[in-house]
């Protein structure tokens, strides 16, 4: 439990959190301060706005009546229950009129504005001493006249609003602490979801995934793309795991035949036998090379690795090529091999590869593609176009491929019951799904009524050199 609330702590999600408290905190304060700040100077100019006026009242006043109206005018205001104080004193001191009770020693002699401690008289015969803002002025005659506002209810109003924004500070550090406590504690509670699920994955449980909060946050995208991942993985995994099986299954009665033959040839010491084993060794070696060198392709095919640079292919040129190259071959099985589809295309990609995905699947329909009402068999090679999207077809009028089987025949070493007695080891359709899937585009089998369409689906490369374009005017 310590260790977890020291993680909690230390946390980088704790430490953004208290950042953005401080923060927070640092503009909370600016933001009272300046209130507070500016309440303070508003009254005081307010209350100096006021006296001013008084002032220049009572100016008029003693202008038009001289220093009896004054005394009488100040005298009447002295006796209203306001935060207004007025004195008139004669040369000497001594109080003519007024509600103030006692000033600083040395004030009347300093004519202007002041803010000082005063006792003021009230109707209840209670002295109250409070704060005031004053101006005095020398009247002719060295009276002395003091008018001012005093200022204990700004004063407590102030006081109020200070305290309001201790309060406010107070409030938000609490806030900030907690909150920031809840952010870290729940942000740490996922990574260390994140962290527990890893572990029992490295530990061997190789099926955990990371469990989804169904937000749709951050955490649940990263959850995602990770479950993801691991589900990759695993398919690798099994893939690598199904891929050797097949190759000890497959390699093993090929390599235990070379062997019987060359001990068989040993053992008759006869030069003709051990002529035969040999040539017959060299077959079955040329066909384990051809197996291996067909699984270094797909390999490089599926890691993106092709050494040729890509460039514009013309798939009609490309057909054409592969037609001609399997024409005689075809007529050797008995079978009609024809070219349609006049359309421009081209494809960017790696030629070779292209052509050999196109080669393998020319061969199998060679193989397959025969009727199974005997007639004369019939391959079509043919180009399509939609849009941004290329489709070489390669169709035949054999029995075809049954749905079920139409996605698992592209699996490495897989061959149908009905295809043994042909031979080979499996790759061919193999090899076709990892260059299409290089090539950013896709492979599949579907009914051709009669027969089966084998069709490479690869994006246009005008349609291609489009999306880059557009990606790299994208790209900062």
């Amino acid at each position: 439990m310590r260790s977890r609330a020291g993680s909690l702590w230390r946390s980088t999600a704790f430490r953004q959190s208290i950042l953005y408290f401080a923060l927070l905190a640092l503009t909370a304060g600016g933001v009272i301060a300046y209130i507070s700040w500016h309440t303070r100077v508003t009254l005081h100019r307010q209350t100096v706005e006021t006296v001013d006026a008084e002032v220049r009242g009572l100016a008029e006043q003693y202008s038009t009546g001289g220093i009896r109206t004054l005394v009488t005018l100040v005298d009447k205001r002295s006796r209203n229950p306001d935060n207004s104080v007025y004195l008139i004193t004669t040369f000497r001191g001594e109080a003519l009129a007024g509600n103030i009770r006692a000033l600083p020693p040395g004030t009347l002699d300093e004519p202007g504005q002041h803010t000082l401690q005063y006792g003021r008289n009230t109707e209840d015969a209670q002295p109250q001493d409070g704060t005031a803002v004053v101006q005095v002025f020398v009247l002719p005659g060295g009276f002395r006249l003091v008018v001012g506002r005093d200022t204990s209810e700004r004063d407590r109003f102030l006081e109020i609003v200070e305290r309001a924004g201790w309060y406010a500070g107070l409030l938000v550090l609490i806030l900030g602490i907690g909150g920031g406590y809840l952010i870290a504690k729940r942000t740490l509670s996922r990574i260390d979801a994140v962290s527990d699920t890893s572990r029992r994955i490295m530990a061997g449980s190789l099926n955990e995934r990371i469990a989804l909060h169904g937000s749709g946050d951050e955490f649940d995208r990263l959850a995602t793309n990770l479950n993801e991942m691991l589900d990759r993985i695993a398919k690798l995994m099994a893939g690598m795991r199904e891929v050797s099986d097949n190759v000890a299954h497959d390699l093993r009665t090929p390599l235990t035949r070379l062997q019987g033959r060359m001990e068989a040839a040993l053992r008759s010491g006869d030069a003709e036998t051990m002529r035969e084993a040999l040539e017959a060794g060299l077959s079955d070696t040329a066909n384990l090379i051809a197996t291996f060198n067909a699984l270094l392709t797909i390999a490089r095919a599926e890691a993106g690795s092709a050494k040729t640079p890509r460039q514009p292919v013309d798939a009609r040129a490309l057909l054409g090529e592969i037609a001609e190259l399997y024409e005689p071959a075809a007529e050797e099985a008995g079978m009609r091999l024809s070219v349609s589809g006049d359309v421009e295309a081209s494809v960017l990609g790696n030629r070779e590869l292209l052509a050999q995905a196109l080669a393998n699947l020319t061969e199998n329909a060679i193989r397959h593609g025969h009727p199974a009402d005997g007639d004369t068999g019939e391959i079509r090679l043919s180009l399509e176009r939609e849009g941004g999207i290329v489709r070489m077809v390669v169709a035949d009028t054999g029995p075809g491929i049954s749905p079920a089987d139409r996605d698992r025949v592209f699996d490495r070493f897989v061959r149908l019951e009905e295809a043994r007695p042909a031979g080979g080891a499996g790759l061919g359709l193999s090899l076709v799904a990892a260059v299409a899937s290089l090539h950013g585009g896709r492979v599949y089998m579907e009914d051709g009524d009669p027969g089966l369409r084998a069709v490479v689906e690869l994006p246009a490369a005008d349609a291609t050199t489009e999306k880059n374009d557009a990606k790299a005017q994208a790209a900062p």
